[in-house]
């Protein structure tokens, strides 16, 4: 019994036109409840007017089964449509609000390699597990083109079934065959000049030449042969060379076109329906580890302030304290997870008692954490807000991510409500998480010592540097645009989160680096065992190349209050 189908195909091959076929014979056939599943709510628009309306309106045997719009019997409106038997309902991959409550036994999942994760988990198994009191009966349909390699959720389904492709006889051999680029040929003019309109295929067989006029027959004479047993999931992969309605001469200059603009990828995803291997921006988790080293002390020479990240999870808050000095070199000081439940208070004490400590440097002068920032995403926001309410005056900032190109690493404050009765607001720090990820990341590949360079304590262990590593930067193309965005590679990245959130809260103090330099050197003097050299003085703020800073607008803060015997900026 088929309860899973995958269609893996390339556009303009009908992929969405066997959704409305299988919802119309739910409808007039066999009546049964339906989902279907788009990835925005604009897309959900498009198919219902483009796609639905003209089947329900032209079909006569579905058009007076389903409710009249404005009629007394049934309902019928822009995310639901009933009819004997049963309902269509409609939803789209980033609304939680339009699959909760609903089940039906067929699930019908469109371009799901568009979809957005929501905060309850995958779109697709959210439906297909809620459709499971409905037992042998359910059946789940996904179609979409494939993305990146390893991220596609279209080539996971496909490979997961028994990986059916379609089957033809060569018109001059009767050999078999499918369609593959690597036999898609084209001649060229004696200058070199391709000539797309000559567009052809050799038979892998016989080395005989196929024409697109051959094309109809052997698609009348083929047949799907799977590479797998089937165990209840039929996966379909067909590509664009199959389809009736597009000559291989346009194919050809399709891929001449976007190979010239340097978009080869969306003609490897869209026509050939295949998986794009991105090597994206990534760093070596192992290289990193090699350049791990001893400092001397917690603070080493050349660090000037303490900041701190914190991720915030169900069960627990992660910090890591960074120190900083000229040019933005970044020394990891420590690491910690505090357990206890976000929405309790005793990890939040756990907490101020982390961020009250202090870490000594090379000359034994005590530096506290000048900044911190919390991350209010997630199901914790409420407390967060209400934790940094309070400590505003000590510098602990609630932060949110946002991704996109174009969004700053920290953009100017805006103001969150904490309650009901909540009084002053909370001030809430706009994160450009895509920018912070690729700065961060250039830097991670700088070796030694210096401006935006990294470096790490011995003691560090391999976990660490494997969440600090945990993404990479990739390119999908959505409807044909191109769009940049940062993918786990492995489950925990909870070490990148908070080293992002540490720098955010470096660029919210904006300090001083000389400033601060000069104040510990003069406290590291007044002690009663000084040194008696003072630390090698680093470049200026003012030398630092430009490209490895980041301009910035300056914040205005309430001064912190001072800790006896620590030095903080005044």
């Amino acid at each position: 019994m088929t309860r899973r189908i995958t269609l893996m195909w390339a556009a303009q091959t009908g992929k969405t036109e066997v959704i409305n076929n299988g919802i119309g014979y739910a409808i007039a056939q066999e009546p049964k409840s339906c989902m279907m599943m788009q990835p925005t709510q604009s897309d959900l628009k498009t198919w219902t007017e483009t796609k639905l309306t003209p089947l329900l309106r032209d079909t006569p045997v579905i058009r007076d089964k389903v409710a009249k719009p404005r009629g007394r019997d049934g309902v019928n409106n822009s995310l639901m449509k009933s009819y004997p038997g049963g309902f269509l309902m409609f939803s789209w991959s980033g609304s939680t609000n339009t699959m909760r409550g609903r089940s039906a036994p067929v699930i019908n999942c469109d371009e799901i390699d568009g979809y957005t994760m929501t905060e309850e988990g995958d779109p697709v198994q959210l439906l297909w597990q809620r459709a499971a009191t409905f037992g042998d009966r359910r059946k789940l349909l996904e179609t979409s083109t494939p993305t990146i390699k390893g991220f596609s959720r279209v080539e996971k389904s496909y490979l997961a079934g028994d990986r059916r492709k379609y089957w033809m006889p060569c018109p001059h051999c009767n050999n078999y065959l499918t369609f593959q680029f690597a036999y898609f040929k084209w001649d060229s003019d004696a200058d070199g000049t391709a000539r797309p309109d000559t567009a052809y295929y050799i038979c892998e067989h016989c080395g005989c030449t196929i024409e697109d006029k051959h094309k109809p027959a052997m698609l009348k004479a083929g047949e799907w042969r799977a590479e797998r047993p089937f165990m209840g999931h039929a996966s379909f992969h067909l590509n664009e060379f199959y389809s009736p309605w597009r000559k291989w001469r346009d194919i050809a200059q399709s891929f001449l076109d976007k190979k010239h603009a340097g978009d080869v990828q969306s003609f490897v995803n869209v026509s050939l329906a295949e998986t794009w291997e991105e090597q994206g921006e990534t760093i070596d988790d192992t290289g990193l580890m090699q350049r791990r080293e001893e400092y001397g002390a917690a603070v080493p020479v050349g660090a000037y302030i303490l900041t701190a990240g914190i991720d915030t999870q169900p069960d627990r808050l992660e910090v890591e304290v960074v120190a900083w000095g000229h040019g933005e070199e970044s020394w990891s000081v420590e690491t910690a997870i505090l357990y206890g439940d976000p929405d309790q208070s005793e990890v939040w004490e756990a907490l101020d008692d982390f961020l009250d400590r202090r870490w000594t440097n090379t000359d034994g002068v005590e530096l506290s954490i000048s900044c911190s920032c919390i991350d209010s995403g997630g199901a914790n926001t409420q407390a967060v807000y209400g934790y940094c309410k309070k400590r505003k005056g000590q510098r602990v900032f609630a932060i949110k991510g946002k991704g996109g190109d174009g969004v700053p690493i920290v953009s100017a404050p805006t103001k969150r409500k904490t309650g009901r009765r909540s009084g002053r607001p909370v001030e809430l720090f706009t994160i450009g998480t895509d920018q912070a990820k690729t700065l961060l990341y250039k830097r991670l590949a700088l070796p030694g010592s210096g401006p935006g360079r990294c470096h790490w304590p011995a003691h560090y262990e391999e976990e660490y540097f494997r969440q600090l590593t945990a993404e990479k930067c990739v390119t999908r193309y959505v409807k044909g645009w191109p769009k940049r965005e940062w993918l786990k590679v492995r489950p925990r990245n909870e070490a990148l989160d908070c080293r992002v959130y540490a720098h955010a809260a470096l660029l919210i103090l904006n300090p001083n680096f000389a400033r601060f330099e000069k104040r510990l050197a003069k406290q590291a003097a007044t002690m009663p065992d000084g040194p008696e050299t003072m630390p090698e003085t680093a470049k200026s703020a003012e030398e630092v190349p430009e490209e490895m800073g980041q301009k910035r607008k300056k914040v205005k803060l309430r001064s912190r209050k001072k800790r006896r015997e620590s030095f903080v900026m005044g």
